[in-house]
This record gives structure tokens, sequence and C-alpha cells, in this order.
């Protein structure tokens, strides 16, 4: 379980493909820190950490995992966020994120509003009953809430410390990011029948 605050940013080093898996190393401030068996969120999808080598770490997805995110599409180079999950003892500053991403949307927009940014996502209108105006939104694993809420498309609006310290910074039109919707809206909806 995760907050969807995120502790620090990596780079992936090295990559390598087995059968459907892609494995990942992945360099940061906080890899010599990790344990093995340890699960981290990279841009909000729940890995486990396989080894620890200085200052990286090594992760494997399965095919499951690269179907429903965008890490199918990581090369080397990209800058990841990570967050450890959450300790009972810690304030839970965002919200309920689990790193079972549901799906990727697409980033359609960019607006510089002089003080912050506001960006544009759309996704597969099937999950547009999970998606509500002020409503969480666990986006590459950032907790946000969104507004301006369409039938396929919402905004959030990004703080200059939250655009600095996560890797939104080096988000551009046209890329794809992870999303997972808010747990509790999802058992709600599916109690609804709204999603099977």
């Amino acid at each position: 379980m995760f907050t969807g605050i995120i502790e620090s940013l990596g780079d992936v080093k090295e990559l390598y493909e087995s059968g459907t898996n892609k494995t990942f190393w992945i360099e940061s401030p906080l890899s010599h820190s990790f344990t093995i068996d340890q699960s981290v969120a990279h841009d909000g999808v729940c890995l486990t950490v396989e080894e620890v080598r200085e200052n990286r770490h090594r992760v494997t997805a399965v095919l499951e995992t690269l179907e429903k995110s965008a890490l199918q599409q990581w090369a080397i180079g990209k800058s990841v966020n990570l967050e450890q999950s959450l300790l009972p003892s810690k304030r839970l500053d965002g919200h309920f994120v689990q790193g079972h991403v549901d799906t990727t949307g697409n980033c359609e927009k960019i607006k510089d509003r002089n003080g912050s940014h506001e960006f544009t996502f759309s996704f597969p209108k099937k999950f547009a009953p999970l998606v509500i105006e002020k409503g969480s939104i666990s986006l590459n694993g950032i907790s946000l809430t969104i507004f301006d809420v369409k039938k396929n498309s919402f905004k959030v609006a990004i703080i200059p410390y939250t655009f600095e310290h996560t890797n939104l910074r080096s988000l551009r039109e046209g890329d794809s990011v992870n999303l997972e919707f808010d747990m509790i809206g999802k058992y709600i909806v599916r109690n609804a029948g709204f999603i099977h």
C-alpha cells in the first residue's frame, strides 16, 4: 500500500527481456536502502526488489503488468517516480494507492499557468464511472486531485514542488502515463454493477 507521495526519482540504467518479462536496473538515491523482496512503486506500479547493488536495484515486470501499464515503453534513461510502501505510523498525505495500475492514459495538453502547470489526460471510456470531479487518482504513482472531468478526459493542476520533484517535468504531449483509480471508488462502482 502506498500514498502517492513520491519520495525520489530514479533512472532506468539497463533493461533486459526474457520471454514475456522485462527486467530493469534502476539507479536512485534510495536504491541502496532497499531490501530484497521489498515492494516499491515505480511510476505507480508495485514491483518487487530482486537485487540491490550500491545505488541501483533490479525489478522485473511480467506480461500482465506490461500490458496494463506504460512500462512496456520504458527505455534506458527513462526517469521514474519512486515510493516505498506505507508505514502504519506515517501520515497519509495522499490517498490509498495499491500500486496495481488499471490502465494507461494519454497526455493530451500541457499548459504553463505562470506558477503552476495544468495537464489534460485522456483515458479509456469504460473507466468513466471511476473518474469524478475533485476525486483522487494515482498518475505515474502521484496522488492527484482531478477536475474538469469529461467523458474520457480530466485535468490536474500541478504545484511547482510536485513538478520539480517528479517525472511530470519531463512529460510531453502524446506520452502515456500509468493510471490507478481510487480503490474505494472501484468497490462502490463494482457493487453498483457498472464495472464487471
